[in-house]
């Protein structure tokens, strides 16, 4: 380890970002503390357990964290400036560092893979990450969604620290940070408007490749074309890696790229452009086709990525984090691959999210609810702080049932899952989805056992 131990402290350290940094510290041996205000709410549960595990101890965000030794306080952009514990680094002069450069200066000692893009980045960084190391590369990881593998492990999922220099980090475009990264190797996997308009997305993602030593992009996405010069391209229909002979079923997706076979413990065919990006990525780093194809034969999932949650009188429940307009398009595809009739509740992930992208979810919901689908829509998720609260789901409610679609704006989720227990048949197929809310897993369990309970 290059720096001697140190005693470093980060705000939000449940984030999905800065969780994952925190513990890949801790695991290098540092002296980790984090503080989070769903902690301070007893909203954690068992991620509390599994952050401790790894060696990040938690302390109530009033600024007790912070101590004249600590070396740096680690931020994300979500933390405002009149936070306990950033006032009190203040107070004593403690460097504050963004989670994007703690990452940078993580990234810049190893030979990084990074993975970029709208949609696919978390599937794609864990795929990459199982490929090293079930080739015996022991490599290290970041990233900011839970990996089924390492939660076996006791911990939270979403670090590692390997014994190589390799290391896969999932690299967001969402607070503008990803220009600070210079990985051996870059992917993008594709690009549509969700944090940023477009314009500006296009604009950090040229940077992203200008500061990748090697660079992986899709060559299906027409909306890439300006990127991919002189990059290594993968496709279904164009690249330099070619996957062919595509076969999807409801619990699979198969593939061949030069001879080799592969299958994909996944459904929906955005699956099998995730793992052709992670094949990709793979080959540039010399591992060779028959390992990735053994490797991701085996891939275990990752958390709230169209994950099954439990079946009760015949009804399947899934859980997925899809929280942008893309995102839900293929979820609802590949749940429908499995069911005629989807009933699903869709939790917006904030207020500028909600207000931003209101059109773009009203025409994903338009096209991709089925006439008999229902949508049940709870308040519009708030973890605090300041936001304009101009804009409710109680509009996309009435938005969507004026394009002749089911919604339904329940803001209580506990009466949500009464009507889902009442409504649902055998054959139905239940789906949450939503981002941010810490509290959506355990609501989609409670749905299994309130169909149970009927």
């Amino acid at each position: 380890m290059a720096e001697p131990r140190l005693r470093l402290h980060f705000v939000g350290a449940a984030g999905a970002g800065v969780s994952a940094l925190a513990q890949l510290r801790a695991l290098e041996g540092h002296q980790v503390t984090g503080s989070d205000r769903l902690a301070d709410r007893g909203l954690l549960g068992d991620t509390a357990r599994r952050l401790e595990a790894a060696g990040v101890r938690l302390l109530p965000q009033d600024g007790s964290g912070v101590a004249h030794d600590t070396a740096r306080l680690v931020v994300s952009t979500a933390i405002e400036p009149d936070n306990k514990d950033l006032r009190r680094a203040a107070e004593l002069g403690v460097p504050v560092v963004h989670r994007a450069d703690e990452l940078a200066a993580v990234a810049q000692a190893r030979k990084t893979v990074a993975v970029a893009g709208t949609s696919g980045k978390s599937t794609v960084t864990a795929m990459i990450f199982h490929i090293l190391e079930s080739a015996g590369r022991q490599p290290s990881l970041v990233t900011g969604a839970s990996l089924a593998s390492l939660r076996r492990r006791g911990l939270l999922g979403n670090a590692w620290l390997g014994r190589s220099d390799l290391l896969a980090i999932e690299a967001d475009e969402s607070d503008g940070t990803i220009n600070r990264y210079s990985p051996q190797v870059g992917v993008l996997l594709n690009v549509s408007k969700d944090h940023k308009p477009l314009e500006e997305l296009f604009a950090l993602f040229l940077e992203f490749k200008a500061k990748s030593s090697e660079f992986v992009v899709s060559a299906d996405a027409p909306e890439l074309d300006g990127l991919r010069n002189g990059a290594f391209t993968y496709g279904f229909k164009n690249g330099l890696l070619r996957g062919k002979d595509v076969e999807l079923t409801p619990d699979s997706s198969r593939f061949n790229v030069e001879g080799t076979t592969f299958k994909i413990p996944l459904p929906g065919l955005y699956n099998a452009s995730n793992a052709l990006a992670a094949v990709a990525a793979a080959r540039r780093l010399d591992v060779r086709l028959h390992e990735s194809a053994q490797a991701l034969s085996t891939f275990p999932g990752v958390a709230r990525r169209f994950e099954f949650v439990g079946c009760a009188r015949g009804v399947n429940v899934f859980d997925d984090y899809a929280h942008n307009p893309e995102k839900v398009r293929a979820a609802l595809g590949a749940a429908h691959m499995r069911s005629p009739r989807i009933l699903c509740v869709f939790q917006l992930h904030g207020f500028a999210p909600a207000r931003f992208l209101k059109n773009e979810f009203i025409d994903a919901f338009s096209a991709a609810l089925g006439p008999e689908d229902i949508l049940w829509l709870p308040d519009i998720y708030y973890a605090g702080g300041t936001a304009a609260k101009d804009i409710s789901a109680r509009e996309y409610a009435e938005l969507l049932q004026a394009r002749g679609k089911r919604a339904r704006h329940v803001g209580d989720k506990n009466e949500i899952a009464r009507q889902i227990a009442q409504s649902a048949k055998a054959g139905d197929l239940v789906l949450v989805l939503g981002a941010r809310d810490p509290s959506l897993p355990d609501f989609a369990a409670r749905l299994v056992k309130a169909l149970e309970s009927r």
